[in-house]
């Protein structure tokens, strides 16, 4: 029988799988590549969400997320964490320093 839980429900068992993936990437020269950023990476590129899935359908999405999509996905999150500090301190009357 083939169990499917959603992805979120499977993160415990897959710690060694995106540790591995992290040191691939690490390999790869980019050096920050994090477990957490990879995991939030997956949900938010890959399964785009929660997704019921198998455990070696996960395994295998984690083997093949490529650097391309990581990077666009490190890119586009410092974007959004850039805006929302801009919009704070537009809030707060804060001035923008340089």
């Amino acid at each position: 029988m083939t169990v499917k839980k959603q992805v979120s429900l499977w993160k415990r068992e897959l710690e060694d799988v995106i540790a591995s993936k992290v040191n691939e990437f690490q390999l790869l020269d980019y050096s920050k590549a994090t477990s957490e950023d990879i995991w939030n990476c997956l949900l938010d590129k890959v399964w785009k969400g929660n997704p019921e899935k198998t455990l070696h359908e996960v395994v295998q999405d984690i083997f093949h997320l490529h650097p391309n999509i990581f990077m666009t996905y490190l890119t586009q999150q410092s974007w959004r964490d850039n805006n929302l500090q801009e919009s704070l301190d537009a809030l707060l009357g804060n001035e923008k320093r340089d």
